[in-house]
């Protein structure tokens, strides 16, 4: 019987075990995947957008050879801090399930845990947003972006104009791609970085990227893609659609263990704003999936507060 299992082995979900470890309490971390399994997913040349000093938990310093870290260094820190800290992680074990017993909670069925607080901090990257077009199923169409090398020579379409689009269509573009970005809205995304806007700007000026504003995909095939453009359907050659189109929690899971999600367009959990806990009593969210599909509003560095937050009011009601 632990005193609080938490859901996803993410820097949220760390910060909240090293709080829990720290006060005394007993705690398991149940991680589907490996440890922070989305920063390990991210494109292999990723720079954050904050600086390492930003990242930091649990009193550990992040040192890093520039302000901002890259993707491998984050994975170097975050692995330091597990094993700094030993902490208690079961890897490649997917919560499907939690039952409510009363007075505590079990996990699953036939490997179970059971725990009196559970926390979830699950993130969001696992869950890609669909555009819902035919041949999107297609294998040659893909929602996450590892390196550019694959796609050398290629006819590309990327699909979005936020952050992520913009640098993997700058990144497949040196590297020698064809690119084309079709965009919904009949701009960049305003907030994009600052320095990547001006770039993708004008290379889009120049004419080295091609972009379609206020289009969409209408179709994929294995050799073409159709797009809804103003000037009407466009068939262009395609190798390639690197859909960069957003992720989002897993809403199914968190109605399914009876926590309420609003009906709006931003589909934003209930819970404490000032405990963190759900609408279901002794179950906790934590990091971005607070936001629902607000997730540009949560990072690491504004959630690295959480687990001392719950932990604090777990221990507020166990006295």
């Amino acid at each position: 019987m632990y005193d609080i299992i938490i859901i996803g082995g993410g820097p949220t979900g760390i910060s909240v075990a090293i709080e829990a470890q720290s006060k005394g309490l007993s705690y398991v971390i149940l991680e589907k995947g490996k440890l922070v399994n989305s920063i390990y997913n991210f494109p292999t040349n990723m720079t954050f957008f904050s600086t390492s000093l930003k990242l930091e938990i649990g009193d550990i310093p992040f040192i890093s050879h520039n302000d901002k870290p890259t993707r491998l260094e984050a994975l170097e820190y975050y692995r330091r801090l597990s094993i700094h800290y030993d902490l208690n992680v079961k890897y490649r074990f997917k919560v499907k399930k939690v039952t409510d017993k009363g007075r505590y909670y079990i996990i699953n069925e036939d490997e179970y845990y059971k725990a009196k607080h559970i926390v979830v901090a699950t993130g969001f990257y696992d869950h890609y947003r669909p555009m819902n077009v035919p041949g999107e199923d297609l294998a040659k169409v893909k929602h996450y972006f590892d390196d550019a090398h694959p796609y050398i020579g290629m006819n590309l379409l990327i699909v979005g104009a936020a952050n992520s689009a913009c640098d993997v269509a700058l990144e497949t573009w040196q590297k020698g791609a064809n690119v084309t970005m079709i965009i919904r809205q009949s701009e960049i995304y305003p907030k994009v970085k600052y320095w990547i806007k001006p770039n993708i700007e004008n290379r889009i000026k120049e004419g080295s990227i091609k972009a379609h504003f206020n289009s969409q995909v209408k179709e994929i095939t294995q050799t073409t893609v159709s797009l809804d453009t103003p000037q009407g359907i466009l068939e262009i050659d395609n190798d390639y659609v690197l859909a960069m189109t957003g992720y989002k929690p897993d809403f199914a899971f968190l109605e399914s263990i009876g926590i309420n999600i609003d009906s709006n367009n931003e589909s934003i959990p209930e819970f404490n704003k000032k405990t963190f806990e759900s609408n279901v009593s002794n179950i906790y969210l934590a990091g971005v999936i607070q936001a629902g599909l607000n997730t540009s509003q949560l990072f690491i560095e504004n959630t690295r507060d959480h687990g001392v937050i719950i932990v604090d009011d777990i221990l507020k009601k166990m006295n």
